[in-house]
C-alpha cells in the first residue's frame, strides 16, 4: 500500500480556519471531493452526530483516495492518504484546494491565493516513519495546549489527553472509538496495525510520554 503524508498551510502562514463553520466545511470537503465523478458540492450535510449524511438521494461515490487520518490546525492541515486510482492524490488535492479556497474567499469577501503554493507531500517509505506518523498527526493539536510535547516535556499528561479528546477537528476520536466523523476516514488498516481502537489511546499516551520528535524524522515539518 502506498501511503502519503500530505500537508499545506495558509499563504503567509495566515489562519485558514477562522471558526467551526470553516472546520466543518473542510471536513465536509474531505468527504465530498473524494469522488472520481463530477462534484456539485450540495449533496451532503452533517447529521445530529456531526458525521456526513446524504441531503438528497446519495449517489454512489467512486473514491479517489483512502483518507486514513487527518488533523486541522488553525493555519494548516495534515492528511494521511493512499491513492485508489492513478493520480488519485493529485486529483483529490486539486478538488479539495480549489473547493475550499472558493468557499473561504466567498465567505470572507477576499480574492487571491489561500494556500502557500502547492501542497507538500512525503511518501512513507520506511517503517520508522510509518510507526510514528499516526501519532504525530493526531498529537498536532497539542501545539495549542502543551507545545512542549514536541520535546517530550509534557508536564500534565492526563490534561494533554483530555485536551485531545475534546478536540474534534481530527480523526483521533474515531480512532479511539468515539464517533465523530467516521464516514470520512478508512481506519481498518491502521487500527489493525495499532491493535484496535481500545488499544490506541494507551499507545498514544505511551508515545507522548516516551518519544521526542528529534528522533522521529519530523523535525523539519512546518508547525507555525
Amino acid at each position: 500500500m502506498e501511503l502519503v503524508h500530505v500537508l499545506n498551510r495558509g499563504v503567509d502562514k495566515r489562519t485558514i480556519f477562522l471558526d467551526d463553520e470553516d472546520r466543518f466545511r473542510f471536513i465536509h470537503d474531505l468527504f465530498e471531493f473524494n469522488d472520481q465523478g463530477r462534484v456539485n458540492n450540495v449533496f451532503y450535510l452533517f447529521n445530529k452526530y456531526n458525521d456526513i449524511a446524504s441531503h438528497y438521494i446519495e449517489r454512489k461515490r467512486k473514491l479517489l483516495v483512502d483518507i486514513h487520518a487527518f488533523c486541522l490546525m488553525p493555519n494548516h492541515y495534515h492528511l494521511l492518504l493512499s491513492p485508489r486510482v492513478d493520480d488519485g492524490i493529485v486529483k483529490f488535492m486539486k478538488k479539495l484546494g480549489i473547493g475550499y479556497a472558493k468557499y473561504f474567499n466567498i465567505k470572507y469577501e477576499r480574492k487571491g491565493t489561500l494556500f502557500e503554493g502547492r501542497y507538500k507531500f512525503v511518501n512513507v517509505k520506511n517503517e520508522s516513519h510509518f510507526i510514528h506518523l499516526p501519532y504525530y498527526i493526531h498529537l498536532n493539536p497539542l501545539d495549542l495546549f502543551a507545545p512542549e510535547w514536541r520535546q517530550n516535556r509534557v508536564k500534565n499528561l492526563n490534561g494533554a489527553l483530555e485536551f485531545l479528546k475534546g478536540y474534534r477537528w481530527s480523526s483521533f476520536l474515531d480512532y479511539i472509538g468515539t464517533k465523530n466523523f467516521p464516514s470520512v476516514t478508512h481506519r481498518g488498516f491502521l487500527l489493525e496495525f495499532l491493535g484496535g481502537a481500545a488499544n490506541y489511546e494507551k499507545k498514544i499516551s505511551e508515545w507522548l510520554s516516551e518519544s521526542d520528535l528529534s528522533d522521529t524524522g519530523f523535525g523539519n515539518v512546518f508547525i507555525e
